[in-house]
């Protein structure tokens, strides 16, 4: 599946978007009055990186929240030699 995190797990979803006109009367207008709903998606923001687990080095899709908060751990590089 597209645009899942294999970590927790989120993953697209809908909503609505609102569409509004008038002044509100709190700034001096008659209200607003609500003119049309669009259906909507919210993506999360996945990114595919490799990802070590039980010491193997994997390409998972981990949204960017589990990147930041660390709940994954970064393969070590191998070193070069040079000759």
């Amino acid at each position: 599946m597209a645009r899942v995190c294999e970590i927790c797990g989120k993953h697209t979803q809908s909503g609505a978007q609102i569409a509004r006109r008038g002044l509100p009367k709190k700034k001096g207008g008659v209200g607003l009055r609500i003119t049309g709903h669009t259906l909507r998606k919210f993506k999360a923001n996945v990114q595919r990186m490799r990802v070590q687990v039980d010491g193997e080095a994997f390409r998972m899709r981990i949204c960017t929240r589990c990147i930041k908060s660390g709940k994954i751990v970064k393969p070590k590089r191998k070193a070069t030699s040079a000759a």
